[in-house]
This record gives C-alpha cells, sequence and structure tokens, in this order.
C-alpha cells in the first residue's frame, strides 16, 4: 500500500498495518462506490494491475475491468444529463449498496467468513450514505431555479471517487478520517436537501397546476 514513512504513515507491526490497510481500503471504496460504483471498481482493478495496492486479484481481472469500464462510460454520459440521472439513480439505489458490498466481502474476504459478511454489510451502508446525498442533491438540482450543472456535479463526483480510492491505497490513516467526515456530512446533507426537495417540487407541481 505504500511506504509508509513517504505517504506519513506511522510505523506499526505488521498484522496492525495490513488490518489498517484493510479497513481503509474496505472505507473508502464503499463510500466511493456510493457515488460511482463502476468506477471505484475500474480504479481499484487500475491500481491493482500497476502494483499501487494490495488489492484482490479479481478485481484486476479483465473481464471485471472491461465491464467495470463499460458501465462507467455509461453512467458518465447519462450522469450528466437532468432527470435522466434522477431514474439512473433511482435504478441504482439498489445497485450500489450491493456492488459496494460484494467489493466489501472481497476486501475482507481473506481473513474468514465472517470478516467477509461484516466488509459487505459495512461497504454496503457506507455507499448507501453516499448515494443518498448524491441522489438528492441530483433532484434539487433538477428541480431548483438555481443554476446547478449536472455537468459540474458529476465531475466532481467522479473526482471524487477517484481521490477517495487513491487516498484509501496511499494513506490508510488519513483516508478512515475522511471517510468518517464524509459519512456524518453526506447524511446531515441528505435530510437537508430532502426537505429542500419536497419544497422545490410542490413549487413545480402549483406551477404545472397553473398552467
Amino acid at each position: 500500500m505504500g511506504d509508509p514513512d513517504r505517504l506519513g504513515e506511522p510505523r506499526l507491526p505488521g498484522r496492525e498495518l495490513a488490518v489498517l490497510e484493510t479497513a481503509a481500503l474496505l472505507a473508502g471504496s464503499g463510500w466511493a462506490a456510493g457515488l460511482n460504483l463502476y468506477l471505484a471498481t475500474l480504479m481499484l482493478g487500475i491500481a491493482g494491475r500497476l502494483g499501487w495496492g494490495d488489492v484482490p486479484q479479481v478485481l484486476t481481472r479483465t473481464d471485471v475491468m472491461i465491464v467495470a469500464g463499460v458501465l462507467f462510460a455509461i453512467e458518465f454520459a447519462v450522469d450528466k444529463i437532468p432527470f435522466l440521472d434522477n431514474v439512473w439513480d433511482a435504478i441504482h439505489t439498489f445497485v450500489r449498496p450491493i456492488g459496494a458490498g460484494a467489493l466489501g466481502a472481497v476486501v475482507a474476504g481473506d481473513a474468514s467468513s465472517i470478516g467477509a459478511a461484516a466488509g459487505a454489510i459495512v461497504a454496503g451502508l457506507l455507499a448507501l450514505d453516499a448515494h443518498g446525498a448524491k441522489a438528492t442533491t441530483r433532484v434539487v438540482a433538477n428541480t431548483s431555479p438555481e443554476p446547478f450543472s449536472n455537468i459540474g456535479l458529476s465531475l466532481v463526483e467522479d473526482a471524487g471517487v477517484a481521490l477517495l480510492v487513491a487516498l484509501a491505497l496511499a494513506n490508510p490513516t488519513l483516508a478512515l478520517i475522511v471517510v468518517g467526515v464524509l459519512v456524518v456530512a453526506a447524511a446531515a446533507l441528505t435530510m437537508w436537501l430532502f426537505r429542500l426537495a419536497r419544497r422545490n417540487w410542490r413549487k413545480v407541481r402549483r406551477w404545472f397546476a397553473g398552467v
């Protein structure tokens, strides 16, 4: 996972360091998958191929990377089209947490079946947290009169996914701290945006009723 001294990581015994790295990869990839499952999977595969971290071998398989790449390309386009992105997000309310759970099981699977199950649950919940913030942000962006940009939001999200996966591989301690902050911020943002979206939708319905 990189040189701990060079990346500012404290020196830990081998077992403790391995646990830290696994936890960071699990948390980072899980939350990132809630924004873009396919990019997170592709990033892990690329990192594994290039030797940037201890990535499960199954994620570096050519067929897995091709499927992830094709689906990422589709989402890259769909995610930037107003209202179509809402449909995509609605479908992925189930896909992202389940996919993140699969990633979590793979990342934690070397420990035991219990570890794999725990990894799947944690990653799935983290993905649901991120997905909730993403989906509600898009609903508000598509119903608000303010000049939100779907393209800008999508690009920021993709950049965030790439950076979070890279951080999980490069500096596990910092990655865990960042994920903790993101979880709290995303939960608060989701609740606030959900209320805002409901108000905006009421305005839209009243406007159509008056036409």
